[in-house]
């Protein structure tokens, strides 16, 4: 039997970005959920700001969660399912810690070279955190906010997927991946017993690829229904280019061979210059200093390289293709976290700051329209990996492995 082809996105307002939760309009997110339709997607990837939705460890913010069934009952409403993401945690850039974590150390310390923001009530902060998966505060309080939220929509038509978090490694590491691979077990067990229907994943990225943080990818996949990958070229100095179309269809076949599951892809996108620049290297100094530059693609470069990947992703067996994201962010924004700092985070958007759609939607509009369905992985992606071996040299692995896939899509 045919699987249909899922087509979403990652959704935070363009007028509100990550502050949305606390200045909730119904109207606007009608209004932006409409317009995904009308581009083709059937999924939107939502995320519980984890300061928002408990700001403090014992209880749920109940104002926060009757926003979270309204927005479920528009995407119901538009014949839309969510892609439901817990403990966020990290998302662009910045660290967002609920205000009663602060208190520990940093992020990891493989992603202190970034100097990674930390944000606590809105703001920016010079505090640490303590550990998610080991404080026994913040346990009990993800294991609230689960049995909470699961409670109230485990029977909502507009709950697609639930995903226990956005990149965690980026926010936390667990102390072995054994303890990682227990964490995340019992937080499906959780869901389960409470919502046995609807398939659990969560939202693991291109660092797990790279290095066992905590969070290996064969160990984790054994305890969801999903696996997914996020994956980018433009942040990876061994893809061929920023715009390298081969690249996120490899990261599906690598993740899959980890783990023996089709893979969705969950996340991959990039920014745009914008309307009518050329592609360029764009740079800036952040207020601590730091200088950053990034690839920004034209408009036009960008649609092309999504009109690439997408038969892509297809034809090598993923189950679908979820965009980052749905908006650039208005330049109200663009003084506070993350885009005041992660510049290029204003940029990623299906849709500009004025609600126009970019020409790479079209491309997806189009797509939609030919109503792809799931294809069996094709003996190119089918790579032979053996998890143990594969982790004592993640790198090398990855650049060997990525020639023979070329190889591979050029054969066939």
């Amino acid at each position: 039997m045919s699987q249909p082809f899922t087509l979403g996105v990652n959704y935070w307002p363009r007028k509100k970005a990550m502050y949305w939760w606390g200045n909730f309009d119904a109207g606007e997110v009608r209004e932006e959920f409409a317009t995904i339709k009308e581009i083709g997607m059937e999924v939107v990837r939502l995320f519980l700001l984890w300061d928002d939705f408990q700001p403090e460890p014992t209880s749920v913010a109940k104002d926060k969660l009757a926003h979270l069934v309204t927005v479920a009952d528009i995407a119901a409403a538009n014949g839309l399912g969510i892609d439901l993401t817990f403990f966020t945690g990290h998302m662009s850039g910045p660290n967002w810690s609920p205000r009663w974590l602060l208190g520990g150390n940093l992020p990891p310390a493989a992603h202190q070279h970034w100097l990674r923001d930390v944000v606590s009530e809105g703001k920016k902060t010079d505090k640490g955190y303590r550990n998610m998966f080991h404080d026994e505060i913040a346990l009990n309080a993800e294991r609230l906010l689960l049995k909470t939220v699961v409670k109230v929509l485990k029977d909502h038509p507009g709950i697609w997927m639930w995903n226990l978090g956005n990149e965690p490694d980026l926010f936390a590491w667990p102390n072995s991946s054994e303890e990682g691979a227990a964490w995340v077990q019992e937080m499906v067990a959780l869901i389960k017993e409470i919502d046995p229907n609807r398939p659990v994943t969560i939202g693991l990225h291109g660092d797990g690829l790279h290095r066992d943080n905590g969070l290996r990818i064969d160990k984790v996949y054994a305890h969801t229904d999903v696996a997914v990958m996020h994956s980018y070229p433009m942040y990876t100095p061994w893809a061929r280019k920023p715009l390298d179309p081969d690249f996120v269809p490899f990261t599906c076949a690598v993740t899959a061979a980890l783990c023996g599951k089709p893979v969705l892809m969950e996340e991959f996108g990039g920014c745009t210059a914008q309307p009518g620049e050329p592609s360029h290297i764009r740079k800036w100094t952040e207020t601590n200093g730091r200088a950053r530059e990034q690839f920004m693609a034209g408009e036009e470069d960008f649609a092309d390289y999504i009109r690439l990947v997408l038969p892509k992703l297809q034809n090598s067996g993923a189950t679908g293709a979820m965009l980052w994201c749905y908006a650039d962010y208005v330049p109200e924004l663009w003084d506070l976290p993350p885009c005041q700092n992660a510049q290029h985070e204003r940029w990623f958007g299906l849709v500009r700051p004025d609600g126009s759609l970019k020409p790479h939607a079209r491309v997806i509009q189009e797509f939609a329209k030919s109503k792809p369905q799931v294809k069996p992985i094709p003996e190119h992606a089918k790579l032979s990996i053996d998890p143990d071996t594969y982790y004592k040299e993640p790198l090398g692995h990855l650049v060997d492995l990525y020639q023979q896939y070329l190889k591979g899509v050029e054969g066939a």
